[in-house]
């Protein structure tokens, strides 16, 4: 107050204006405002900013949605006396819709139009601004993927490549699904079409010069996506003409004149398609007893609103257990069938050894075995017994060698030619993260995310991300991605979805995902004392919920009100001190805070999936009164919202099946490992040795390990040793600090004899043959 007095003092000072703008630059609100005027006995200006006698607070907003999921639609008013709601579609009342939400669930292709709302208080009455409810007809596999975060643009119909002939109609759709109602812009060989602002773009009679390549961009507020990118083939049509006189039917002619067309259309090749596409992401960055990483986060969020606008079904998850990741493992297993396009992301520490990766949990032991880990090659197989359509594996993760593990799992893989292999990194290196004072991307995904929409085959994509990292200064010879396929056709991750014919197994799968994905509605919550909270919830990932509490109203004699949540489960170790904060950054949600409401209170609960009875906490409700000497006054009333998002799947519990355990642990010779390199002779590991050298940094600094260093005494040359290793922010000279742990380490330490990496002496034909087609692709 004093800093705003003394602005009388200036020429042309305001101490009122100076102390509106600092509460506006705190986000202060009208009522925060009324609150301190009355605290300090300012009459005259508290009756100045009195409330009319009815006031809408809070107005329905513009919304898209999926058929069959659940339309909410709010409206709160204030008045002088209680207030009666009616909502309206178009002219006509909405039954039964009395109340402040409107909730029509599902919500049907016939729901959509304008709703308004009526507030009557006494005499007095109120229109609410009209809102549009836009409701798309998608199909379960593509709907039920975007449940995660409320309100967020999401992408869910894409448009499809279409063949037609001269004088057609031509039909392009797509649609996204947020609040407020996405907007949409047509382009054609990347140019914006006039008159294309709709979901559906409609050309009635089209000639050659409307072949081309379309796509749409979708924007909400400050979010812009666009769609896939489809080819448009215009054919002409093709006149048939007789020479001399001939007898047929009016059947046969129509036939013949068909007949060309269709020969003429039929000469663009038929684009593949997946019966469905599901993705599990894993980031492990939380480390019990290894170096903890930051990337993985970031890593795993970005990748999941890639892979959504793609249609992929994603399972995201954060800072898995051994037996965590293993049901994880075989929850994705059962999501896959025949024709199916399976992802598996990994982020975290990891290691290789005679060619199979192995994936680290967080509760790995130091130093830590085969048995702790997942081998990724056991996954595959187990992939493969579902015929899936495609097998993608990115692998974010260090290939050192763990000299601490001699086991040689025995994974004999079928030969199929639908295998990609993408490793952030070279056999026998290590991958690096960016690591700054904020959260940014591992290098892989850095580049990555730039060209995973692109419409080309996945080698072809990864192929490009390759040449993206090569010109990348920060890990020029420290990091190299490699790429291994058996891919024989042009498989893309953006070819349609088309179910196949065991329909009935894939709405199954649906469920199954559906069921764990699910978002608990947001809620109001009355009090005695007449106050009312709003308590929402948003998914950061499928383990992660975000919960926020918001006073919709508070009684007028009410000068202080506060709602906080408590009383979690123990299951979730939930800190005190990171709960209920008013910004969404001070709780740990970085990455979602700009899709949140704002004026709430934030509380973030990590790892569900460790969660084993259904969700209960408390809500407490603090108010002070003024005729109350401004003692508090308390009220809670208690909130069960069921297993949220992944704990519905209960990986908490034992290994179930063990499959992928089971495949992991048999042993064999390393001369008859099936799933070494083809591309490297054998070899003995060498002994390498670091020297602290120091270079010029421009753009980057240090490079921190994104995997356990191998090396206990002596760190390799150049390089930090690690599993991630990250460039840090600082324009400064930089040298490279592995890091010191003993999880693993090199074949050529004192007092340990050589071992060969690789060998392919003495393998069947069988896995030769398989072998043989996993080539190696250089950048």
């Amino acid at each position: 107050m004093e800093m705003c007095s003394l602005k009388v003092l200036e020429l042309q000072g305001s101490p009122s204006r100076m102390l509106l703008r600092l509460m506006g630059e705190r986000g202060c609100t009208v009522g925060h405002l009324l609150d301190y005027l009355q605290t300090m006995g300012n009459s005259e200006a508290t009756q100045c900013l009195k409330p009319p006698g009815l006031q809408i607070v809070i107005q329905p907003q513009s919304v898209s949605v999926i058929s069959g999921h659940n339309l909410r639609l709010s409206c709160y008013a204030v008045g002088e006396s209680p207030v009666q709601y009616q909502w309206f579609r178009t002219k006509e009342e909405v039954p039964n819709s009395f109340s402040p939400d409107l909730v029509i669930s599902p919500v049907r292709l016939k729901d959509a139009g304008f709703y308004i709302c009526r507030v009557n208080c006494g005499e007095a009455f109120e229109f609410s601004q009209w809102a549009q409810v836009d409701v798309l007809d998608v199909a379960m596999s593509y709907g039920q993927s975007y449940l995660s975060l409320e309100g967020r643009l999401k992408l869910v119909v894409q448009p499809q490549a279409q063949r037609v002939l001269v004088g057609d109609t031509l039909h392009l759709e797509c649609g996204a699904v947020g609040k407020p109602i996405p907007r949409y812009q047509w382009n054609r060989n990347g140019v914006p079409l006039p008159n294309a602002s709709k979901r559906k773009l409609t050309i009635p009679y089209v000639m050659q010069d409307h072949h081309g390549k379309y796509r749409c961009e979708i924007s909400s507020n400050s979010e812009r996506i666009w769609t896939n990118e489809v080819d448009v083939v215009i054919g002409p049509r093709i006149s048939v003409q007789f020479s001399e006189a001939m007898e047929c039917s009016e059947d046969d002619f129509y036939t013949l004149g068909a007949g060309a067309n269709e020969f003429l259309l039929n000469s663009v090749p038929e684009q593949l398609h997946a019966t469905d596409k599901v993705a599990l992401l894993i980031g492990n960055l939380s480390y019990k007893n290894h170096p903890q990483l930051k990337a993985p986060m970031v890593d795993v969020y970005d990748l999941t609103n890639l892979l959504r606008q793609l249609n992929f079904k994603v399972v995201s998850l954060l800072d898995l257990t051994e037996s965590e990741m293993r049901n994880a493992v075989d929850e994705f297993l059962l999501l896959l069938h025949k024709g199916v396009y399976g992802l598996l992301y990994y982020a975290g520490h990891g290691y290789e050894n005679y060619g199979n990766s192995f994936m680290v949990p967080v509760d790995a032991p130091n130093p830590y075995h085969s048995a702790n880990c997942l081998c990724v090659q056991s996954i595959l197989k187990l992939m493969q017994e579902k015929q899936t359509g495609l097998n993608v594996f990115l692998l974010d993760m260090c290939r050192k060698r763990n000299i601490h593990d001699d086991s040689t799992p025995n994974v004999v893989l079928r030969v199929t030619a639908n295998i990609v292999f993408g490793y952030a990194t070279c056999q026998d290196a290590e991958a690096f993260e960016l690591s700054s004072s904020g959260f940014t991307n591992g290098v892989f995904v850095k580049f990555l995310k730039k060209r995973l929409l692109d419409d080309e085959k996945i080698t072809v994509v990864l192929d490009r991300v390759a040449e993206d990292m090569g010109q990348f200064d920060a890990t020029k010879g420290k990091q190299a991605l490699e790429i291994r396929s058996s891919l024989s056709e042009r498989r893309a991750l953006t070819d349609p979805i088309l179910p196949g014919d065991n329909a009935d197994i894939a709405l199954a799968h649906n469920h199954r995902w559906a069921k764990a994905h699910e978002l608990q509605e947001s809620m109001c919550l009355d009090f005695d004392c007449g106050a009312q909270i709003k308590l929402g919830f948003a998914a950061e990932f499928s383990n992660v919920l975000v919960i926020y509490t918001h006073i919709v109203k508070k009684p007028d004699d009410m000068s202080l009100c506060q709602a906080h949540v408590t009383d979690f489960s123990q299951d979730l170790d939930v800190d005190p001190k990171e709960m209920n904060r008013e910004t969404p950054e001070e709780t740990g949600i970085y990455l979602l805070s700009h899709s949140l409401p704002q004026h709430c209170l934030y509380t973030r609960l990590s790892s569900l999936q460790k969660l084993r009875e259904e969700l209960v906490f408390t809500v407490c409700l603090q108010g002070t009164f003024t005729a109350m000497d401004d003692d508090p006054v308390h009220w809670t009333t208690s909130v069960n919202i069921g297993k949220p998002l992944i704990a519905r799947l209960d990986l908490h519990r034992a290994m179930r099946r063990n499959s992928c355990l089971q495949t992991c642990l048999m042993p064999h010779s390393p001369s008859h490992s099936p799933c070494h390199s083809p591309c490297h002779s054998p070899r003995a590991e060498r002994h390498h040795r670091l020297h602290h050298g120091q270079q010029q940094a421009q753009d980057y600094g240090r490079l921190s390990p994104h995997c356990l260093s191998p090396y206990v005494n002596e760190p390799p040359q150049g390089a930090a040793g690690g599993c991630r290793d990250s460039v840090c922010d600082y324009f400064s000279q930089s040298h490279y600090e592995p890091y010191d742990d003993s999880a693993a380490g090199p074949a050529g330490s004192p007092g340990r004899p050589s071992i060969p990496i690789e060998t392919t002496d003495d393998i069947n034909e069988l896995q030769t043959v398989f072998i043989n087609s996993l080539q190696l692709q250089r950048p």
